[in-house]
């Protein structure tokens, strides 16, 4: 192959990129703005939240002391609305309170779902939560419904899930288009004194490779977290229907036939010891089992706690059914909720986020701004590319 037919199949590969790399940011990039603005504050959502709405203060107890007993404080709330049902149970492990929460059904409207705080340590009542029809939008609830579903649930879901998609296809293209760029430059120079275009540009490259890895997995885990719905549907039709396949036909049990809840929980603890109990989904709730309590326990130390087992306990007896085996696609779920948002290495690292988040702003800023220059420029980042492969083809 000639020199010439050579330079003309890079100009192509160029281009084939350059057209990648220029749609696929343009339609996603004020989404991802979005998503970047809106994850910021999400960075630090438990500070915010800590700020905004400040537990009620506990009492000062001795440390160590054991849980009070669960049992107590679900009769306690069932007393209060009788007319209701208990949907799940909630044990916070970074503080000491454990939530009740009840519906007038398990098929009723989530917004119907309200919710009681007590003391785990006394089980003292501590508030008691409107329904979630009738709370007050809080900011980080704003932010949060932004940044995962645009308000629209599944189908908000899934869009922005495509557009994670596409500024994948952006990063990588543009990764490609890096190099030939960069033939004749130094690494981070930003030129003086020439257009304000160029500027732009070397201030786009500079700031777009440097946060390159850091995008890459943002992006990858905000892609695999839009399909957690699906992918918990997949699991539940297919593994969790197995395991239920022989309860088929046998009758559904109701509240007032269900065991101890306590007892549910000691039996999960005696069979995941060293792990740390964190909810208890009802018999009968969409996202459990008619006929089992659904514990999901988590491990103590920096990985696991954030790597989930759950367990099937049968609703009369208590007596455990199964240590559920969870699928690799759950698996890597659980490690990309907490790596999105750097809420796994306590402060330090979520600083390092929320920097990396707003050098990710600048980047497409900049980028919607060298499009918008470029309309008045023949002077194209594509044809810039392009002498820089000519110039070194001439000089071979």
């Amino acid at each position: 192959m000639t020199k010439t037919e050579n330079n003309k199949t890079k100009g192509g590969n160029i281009k084939r990129w350059f057209w990648v790399h220029r749609w696929s940011s343009l339609i996603c990039t004020l989404f991802l703005l979005m998503l970047c603005l809106t994850g910021l504050p999400l960075i630090f959502e438990q500070e915010i939240n800590d700020r905004l709405n400040p537990p009620p203060p506990y009492e000062v107890l001795p440390a160590g002391m054991p849980m009070a007993n669960l049992d107590k404080m679900v009769e306690l709330s069932k007393r209060r609305y009788p007319r209701d049902i208990v949907s799940s149970v909630f044990i916070d492990d970074d503080e000491p309170r454990i939530l009740v929460s009840m519906m007038p059904s398990m098929d009723a409207d989530f917004k119907t779902r309200h919710s009681l705080w007590f003391d785990a340590r006394t089980g003292k009542l501590m508030r008691d939560e409107l329904p979630v029809g009738q709370q007050k939008q809080t900011f980080i609830g704003l932010m949060f419904s932004l940044h995962t579903d645009l308000f629209m649930d599944l189908p908000g879901e899934l869009f922005l899930g495509f557009m994670a998609l596409l500024f994948l296809a952006a990063l990588i293209s543009g990764l490609i288009l890096y190099g030939p760029f960069m033939k004749k430059q130094k690494f981070g120079v930003i030129r003086q004194g020439r257009s304000r275009r160029l500027k732009w540009l070397d201030l786009h490259n500079l700031l777009g490779i440097v946060t390159l890895a850091w995008t890459l997995v943002v992006g990858g885990t905000g892609l695999i977290n839009e399909l957690a719905t699906p992918l918990f549907g997949l699991w539940q039709m297919t593994d969790v229907k197995d395991m239920l396949r022989h309860y088929e036909g046998q009758p559904l049990p109701k509240q007032r036939e269900l065991g101890s809840v306590q007892a549910a929980f000691d039996t999960t603890k005696r069979a995941l010891p060293g792990m740390t109990v964190t909810s208890i989904v009802y018999p009968g709730n969409k996202f459990g089992s008619p006929y089992h309590y659904l514990l999901w326990a988590k491990g103590d130390q920096p990985l696991t706690s954030r790597l989930f087992s759950p367990t099937l306990v049968d609703a009369r007896s208590n007596k455990l059914v199964a240590v559920v085996e969870m699928p690799w696609y759950l698996r890597a779920l659980e490690v990309c909720r907490p790596l999105h948002f750097g809420d796994y290495g306590g402060m330090p690292l979520k600083v390092i986020w929320a920097l990396f988040d707003v050098a990710a702003i600048v980047v497409l800023i900049s980028g919607l701004c060298l499009w918008w220059l470029r309309r008045k420029s023949k002077d194209s980042f594509y044809s810039r590319i392009l002498q820089n492969e000519t110039a070194d083809g001439t000089q071979e």
